[in-house]
């Protein structure tokens, strides 16, 4: 599968009001049409099949475009492979004027995120009382006018949801009618700021949060069941950055609405912040992840000599990086959660810009950012796509086909461009199984005794990144483990069982374009999911993990990873 790159950003973009209606722009939306564009485009995909397929204990499996038709005895696989969807690159993750930590424009967020070769970008200001109140009606217009002057980029409406009891979430929905509406009453019943501001809860971080929580997503899920909206999506957001994510509410989010809430940011923003060109702070850490255990942290994190679940480790959240960790417990689970890579983009280090002087708490805008002429150096972002890319294989570049390629997990976190596509087919090899197999967020299914046949190839980068160089592949590890059912203990945070059974040596590759790998499970007896990794091999301890990563002293671009996300294979 390849990486759609956008093209270079040198020509200007203009609004062209000859051309009639942008897709995804309100004035698609016609109050005599019961069917949105998206809706409309969606129902007309014939491959686009919705609904749930059963998983391992009872849990749900993929969703969506990723369903097949059923096989013989009624097994389904889902996220059949194909071999031909394409890859777009994306980020869930982005801050504007809207936020009062933010300072760009929408317009200038949109257009940085083609000019680095992104074809999808979601909206992300933060949750507040003053947002609810004023930025949406003001950023809703800014994100109509972006579609209008940049055609061949989505531009998602979103929010950073405070989710009640807990860290941050990315939430947003394709265009509609409706979309406006939804996210401001999401907003005003369920943000934890929000609650706390009024006086519901005692901190937006309080577990006495949790319960709304778990209500936000089952309104979410809602909106999709009554036809308000085709789709909504939910991302947790640094989930490991306070320590406050706590594995039983990871799984109770993913419960309450597994439509809904997908996955988790596998590497969080703010990658240049450890740099030791940075001049924020010598003890910011990469992703500023420099924090200790507070009075709302889960007590399962708490550091040791031997780990620290408050840092990154190669750039990744020690929940996604740890072999054996918090994720790999949730998928020995048999339950589809899946991982991200964003910019979480506020202020963009050696930009020249400022923030505006209006004031956020009584505008909800801080106003249009000031140009000093000098580069600035305290600042720990990059721009949309100049480092993090969330690779999405969908059917088209549609707004709701990239939805569901999110939410059916055919999904790869990329940082400095180290890889530009990977192509999975997993299937049964031997035996009665699934022979055409699936790909990336998918199930499939074996025969005891029957073996398993895992075919990856990987399109190596094809050009520099930001940084100038051309990243070179030097390692795959494949992860597996078994299919245990559902916890007893809800916090329980490790698999045991997971471990790395393959790890391959691509360095010979260097010079080529493509990598193409395969390994063969064996007669096997249990179901159990796979997963793939990359390095680039630079920084790695002794048992080719990650290390973690030196606060106020880390290089980007010398340490950099992919993680592909998991297929399940069920024993039959």
């Amino acid at each position: 599968m390849a990486h759609d790159h956008g093209h270079p950003h040198d020509h200007e973009h203009t609004h062209d009001h000859d051309h009639g209606p942008v897709e995804g722009s309100w004035r698609d939306e016609r109050a005599d049409d019961p069917l949105s564009v998206s809706r409309r485009a969606f129902l007309a995909g014939a491959a686009v099949v919705a609904g749930t397929a059963a998983g391992i204990g009872g849990a749900a499996a993929g969703v969506g475009q990723g369903t097949a038709a059923a096989a013989p005895g009624g097994r389904t696989p889902v996220n059949p492979w194909s071999g031909n969807n394409r890859f777009y690159a994306g980020d869930h993750h982005i801050h504007t004027q809207y936020s009062p930590d933010a300072q760009y424009t929408v317009e200038q967020q949109v257009a940085k995120g083609q000019q680095y070769g992104l074809s999808w970008v979601v909206i992300t200001d933060h949750g507040s009382v003053a947002h609810q109140k004023f930025s949406v009606d003001q950023v809703t217009p800014n994100i109509e006018a972006s579609r209008a002057a940049y055609r061949d980029m989505l531009v998602y409406q979103g929010l950073e949801w405070n989710i009640p009891g807990a860290e941050h979430a990315t939430v947003f929905l394709p265009p509609g009618r409706n979309t406006v509406d939804i996210l401001k009453a999401f907003e005003l019943a369920y943000d934890g700021s929000v609650l706390a501001s009024n006086g519901v809860i005692p901190r937006a971080t309080a577990a006495a949060g949790e319960p709304y929580a778990i209500q936000a997503l089952q309104y979410l899920d809602q909106q999709v069941r009554s036809g308000r909206t085709d789709i909504a999506l939910m991302f947790a957001n640094h989930p490991s950055r306070n320590g406050i994510d706590s594995p039983h509410e990871l799984r109770g989010w993913r419960d309450a609405a597994p439509r809904v809430a997908v996955g988790m940011e596998g590497a969080p923003g703010h990658q240049i912040a450890a740099s030791p060109l940075s001049t924020a702070s010598p003890r910011s850490g990469r992703g500023y992840y420099d924090r200790s255990p507070n009075q709302d942290s889960f007590a399962g994190y708490a550091p040791n000599g031997a780990e620290n679940p408050y840092r990154t480790y190669g750039g990744f959240d020690w929940m996604t990086a740890k072999v054996g960790g918090v994720w790999d417990s949730l998928l020995a689970e048999g339950l589809p959660w899946f991982v991200t890579s964003t910019s979480d983009s506020h202020q963009v280090f050696g930009d020249t810009y400022r923030p505006g002087t209006q004031d956020y708490a009584t505008t909800g805008s801080r106003g249009a950012p000031v140009d000093t002429g000098v580069p600035i150096t305290t600042y720990g972002d990059f721009w949309p796509g100049q480092y993090s890319s969330t690779l999405v294989a969908a059917q088209s570049k549609n707004y709701v086909d990239v939805m569901r390629g999110l939410q059916s997990g055919q999904v790869v976190a990329v940082h400095g461009r180290l890889i530009d596509g990977l192509d999975v087919r997993v299937r049964a090899f031997r035996g009665d199984g699934d022979r055409r197999g699936v790909t990336l967020g998918g199930r499939t299914f074996v025969a005891r005794g029957g073996d398993v046949k895992l075919d990856v190839t990987i399109d190596l980068a094809a050009g520099p990144n930001f940084n100038g160089q051309v990243p070179r592949l030097a390692k795959v590890d494949l992860i597996s483990g078994p299919v245990t059912g559902p916890v007893t203990d809800r916090d329980t945070l490790t698999a045991p069982q997971t471990r790395v059974v393959k790890t391959f040596d691509v360095t010979s590759s260097a010079g080529g374009r493509r990598v193409r790998l395969d390994y063969t499970f064996t007669d096997v007896q249990q179901s159990f999911y796979l997963r793939l990794r990359g390095s680039d091999g630079n920084q790695l301890d002794s048992a080719g993990n990650p290390l973690i990563d030196v606060v106020g002293n880390e290089d980007p671009f010398a340490d950099l990873w992919f993680y592909a996300n998991p297929v399940f294979v069920d024993v039959v």
